[in-house]
Formats: structure tokens, C-alpha cells, sequence
């Protein structure tokens, strides 16, 4: 059984004195609307063809998410149903003659995920459950050995405690990474490769997964979540944005980031998001703005965005003619054998919206 995520919901704090950024961080945690409501759309028009699979990314149930309203599906697939509940997927087949279409419909509460540093302890001791210990394991697309281990080395140097370590790594990561908005979709998140490159870019994914990697690196289990922006974010609408409530979210689709702390449980980042407010904003790693924005997103999530899943290079059930897939948070659609472009949603055709009640 998976072990449960439970945070302390409130202002950050901490036993020593806080700057005035972190006293802003907090102050926005605090004012925060801790629960959101969301109504979202997800509609779907593939044009016919033989043979024609869909797989669609569903809402993970969560401590900070969860469906208030199930899913209401409008299709004229001649198959549909739940394919994995472990990484949700709507899946569905249709015969070709037609136009597949698929529409799903569903009603999403969050809660904004705030870390209280004041009551967090580390127990070195813990004996991690295997369902967390997986996250310190290798994958194709982030080892922990080689140049991530030796560059994770060279930015906790000396430090001791996990806390402090994926600390220094998440101020290295996000002051140092910069966002490539040339780059398709999230990015594929090859951390050795761009590690290896010299070029310390990328997208969400990119940015989040050498996070990730740097703390598998030294023995703190991380995962990225893979998700998508659904309203307004009070900090920048570089991070969520809508009009009157609504939002227009089929490019909207978002990585984030955690890092489990023994005796405590997993802690929320998003570095990825600091990068994309400076670029965004055409700020500097100085500018209070951003200051505050790092402060924040070291430990807590605002939920402008529901997460879909954890998976990293896994194969979708039932099985597509690609796999291993990177990631899912995009829809993902086969004709004839032949693999659509989940990040062209004008080619592929997706259109998702989300109201805020």
C-alpha cells in the first residue's frame, strides 16, 4: 500500500529568523484560497482511420486532489474503459469509419500543499518502504552514477542532513537552470544528457528531473509528477492564468517535483517554475520577485494544477506500438500503428478548458 502524503497547512516558518522574502513566501502560503474547485474538458477529435487507440491521462486521487465528481464520458468508441488505476488511463478504441471522438468531463477538488518546516523531522533510521525506495533507483533517463552523482557531490559538499541537502540542490537548480521555451512540450528530461552538455536548459521536465536526479544522486528518494495548469496562479501568470474564472489549458500541461524526507514524508518543489517566472517576467536571480517565488516553491505547491501521475519511462496498458513512453501527461493516440503528435493539440486534435467554481 502506498504510503499517504500528510502536511501541516499554514504559514511557513521556521525556528530561525526569516528574511523578508521568506517572510513574503510565507505570507502568500497563509493567504492562500486553500481549497480550489475545478471543472474540467477534455475533448478529443481524431480524424478517421483504422485502428484508431487513445489513451487519455486521468486525476491521481491524492491528499491534495481529489474528483468530487466522476467522470462523465461522451464517446463513440466501440471499447473504453480504465486500462491502470496505479497510473490513471482512460483508454478506448474505435473502428475508423468515423471521426473518433472522445470528450470527458470531471469536476476536481485541491488543497494547496503547504510544508510547516517548524514541525519537520528528519529520522535518518527510517527503513524506506520499497514503494519509496524505487525512487532512488536508476532509470534510462536519470542514473545517479557518473556526472549526476559527481555534480550532486560537488553542490551538497559537506552538508549534512537530507533536508539541508535537497535544499542546496533545489537553490542550485533553480538559480542556475534556465527554461528553452524552443524546446517541444515539457522536455524529455534526460538528466545526464544535459548535464553532460554544458547547456543547463530545458523545459519543466528538464528542470525538475536534474532535481530529481541530483537527490537520487545522494540518497534522497524524488519523483516528479506530471500534470496540468487549471486556473489562476496568485503569484504569476507564468505558473497559471484565466479570464473571469476560465481557462484555456490544452498547452497548459506541467511537471512538478517532490523529495521524500525520512520521518516526515514527501515534500513538494518546483524549480522549474522559478526558472519560467524569470524568464517569463525578464527578471534576475536578484529581483524580490523571484526571491519570494523560490522561497515558496521550496515546499509547497499552489494548486492551480492537478497532477496526473509519476510515471517515467513505463509502458501504457494496453500496450502501444511505442514504449517505453518518457511521460504522461499528455493524451496519447495511435492510427494504423502510427503515433499522433500529443504536443501539436491543433494536429492531433485536443482541446481542453477548466472553470473555476
Amino acid at each position: 500500500m502506498q504510503r499517504r502524503d500528510f502536511f501541516k497547512f499554514g504559514a511557513l516558518s521556521c525556528a530561525a529568523a526569516l528574511t523578508p522574502s521568506a517572510v513574503f513566501a510565507a505570507q502568500m502560503a497563509s493567504e492562500a484560497k486553500k481549497t480550489r474547485t475545478f471543472e474540467v474538458t477534455l475533448n478529443h477529435v481524431i480524424k478517421g482511420g483504422k485502428n484508431t487507440r487513445l489513451w487519455v491521462p486521468l486525476v491521481k486521487n491524492t491528499d491534495f486532489q481529489h474528483l468530487v465528481r466522476d467522470y462523465a464520458i461522451g464517446t463513440n468508441a466501440g471499447l473504453k474503459y480504465i486500462s491502470d488505476t496505479e497510473i490513471p488511463t482512460l483508454y478506448a478504441e474505435f473502428d475508423g469509419k468515423e471521426d473518433a471522438k472522445m470528450r470527458v468531463l470531471f469536476k476536481v477538488e485541491t488543497t494547496e500543499r503547504n510544508t510547516d518546516f517548524s514541525k519537520v523531522n528528519f529520522d535518518e533510521n527510517e527503513k524506506l518502504a520499497p514503494e519509496i525506495a524505487q525512487y532512488i533507483t536508476p532509470t534510462a533517463q536519470i542514473p545517479n552514477t557518473g556526472i549526476v552523482k559527481q555534480r550532486a557531490e560537488e553542490i551538497v559538499g559537506k552538508t549534512k542532513g537530507d533536508l539541508e541537502k535537497a535544499r542546496k540542490i533545489y537553490l542550485w537548480v533553480a538559480n542556475t537552470m534556465e527554461r528553452d521555451n524552443s524546446i517541444p512540450g515539457c522536455g524529455t528530461g534526460d538528466v545526464k544528457a544535459i548535464l553532460e552538455s554544458g547547456k543547463l536548459v530545458g523545459k519543466c521536465t528538464d528542470i525538475n528531473s536534474v532535481f530529481v536526479g541530483l537527490c537520487r544522486a545522494v540518497g534522497i528518494p524524488a519523483r516528479e509528477m506530471f500534470g496540468i495548469r487549471v486556473g489562476q496562479s496568485r503569484f504569476s501568470n507564468q505558473m497559471g492564468s484565466a479570464k473571469d474564472g476560465v481557462a484555456a489549458i490544452s498547452g497548459g500541461q506541467h511537471c512538478r517535483a517532490e523529495f521524500y524526507l525520512k520521518g516526515y514524508g514527501w515534500i513538494p518543489v518546483d524549480p522549474a517554475d522559478v526558472a519560467k517566472v524569470r524568464l517569463g517576467e525578464k527578471l534576475t536571480n536578484d529581483d524580490a520577485k523571484i526571491i519570494a517565488v523560490r522561497d515558496y516553491l521550496f515546499g509547497n505547491w499552489e494548486m492551480c494544477w492537478v497532477g496526473f501521475n509519476y510515471g517515467r519511462d513505463f509502458v501504457l496498458k494496453p500496450e502501444p506500438e511505442q514504449y517505453p513512453i518518457n511521460n504522461f501527461g499528455y493524451p496519447y493516440a495511435e492510427v494504423a500503428g502510427d503515433v499522433l503528435d500529443y504536443y501539436d493539440p491543433k494536429g492531433f486534435y485536443y482541446d481542453y478548458k477548466s472553470i473555476e467554481l
